[in-house]
């Protein structure tokens, strides 16, 4: 009598599999939810009552509101997974996956698609807001999500590969920082036509940079960022590869 073993599931069934269970930890951790939103929703309250936007459109809420989505993006895909997924490699729960057929690239992948999920509960939850207080989107929603796609790839990636490559109390303070100074002078928040011209010319080559102006244009002035999108979606293809290569399943 023979026995013939299983074959492993093709890699989509994995990695979608595995965004499923990633998701359902992001979605049950009701505390992190509260904290990747409540950056954002105090940068839409910041930037609506004062007038550091005045000019960039034609209201303060459609000026802010762009930028809000994009940090949202930024701090559950980057801060939120490096955070959790640091930890997680520190306490040896990735151990298991190690054996698996899922592999590193599966793992990143299922991460990044999970995000996009529970991205999108931010944004409608952000969106809503912005709407009661009055925003009106000269919309080009389909190059919008665009950006939001390739911001949410980047910044997980980006947070994935400080979680896969040093230890987690470090990802905390690189992750932290990194988040406030992404919201400060990254881009995100800010136009760069309001930032100094040296700081401009150099955050311009950043994702932070091409994701915010990529925003801005598509959700204040329904115009489409060419440049942002390519500076984007570059730094997403480096950001990936270089996760998937050097990620290391525990400390």
């Amino acid at each position: 009598m023979t026995t013939t073993a299983s074959l492993p599931a093709p890699a989509l069934t994995r990695i979608l599999r595995h965004a499923g269970y990633e998701t359902r930890i992001i979605v049950t951790n009701a505390e992190q939810l509260l904290v990747s939103l409540i950056l954002p929703l105090l940068a839409l309250g910041a930037l609506t009552t004062t007038s550091v936007l005045d000019g960039i459109a034609d209201t303060r809420i459609n000026a802010a509101t762009p930028g809000v989505l994009a940090l949202a993006l930024v701090s559950v895909g980057f801060t939120g997974q490096a955070i959790q997924t640091g930890f997680d490699r520190q306490y040896g729960v990735l151990r298991a996956l190690a054996t698996t057929p899922l592999g590193k690239s599966g793992l990143i992948l299922g991460k990044i698609t999970a995000v996009a999920i529970v991205a999108l509960l931010h944004v409608a939850v952000l969106s809503t807001v912005a709407v009661f207080l009055g925003w009106q989107p000269k919309a080009t929603f389909g190059w919008a999500v665009l950006i939001g796609v390739l911001g949410v790839i980047t910044f997980t990636a980006l947070g994935l590969l400080i979680a896969g490559t040093v230890r987690a109390q470090a990802t905390l303070a690189i992750t932290n920082i990194g988040l406030v100074l992404i919201a400060a002078i990254g881009g995100v928040l800010m136009p760069l036509t309001r930032l100094h011209d040296a700081l401009a010319g150099f955050v311009q080559l950043l994702p932070s940079a091409a994701l915010g102006e990529g925003m801005r244009d598509a959700l204040a002035h329904g115009h489409i960022n060419i440049q942002a999108t390519i500076v984007l979606a570059g730094w997403a293809l480096i950001l990936v590869a270089a996760a998937i290569r050097n990620f290391r399943w525990e400390n």
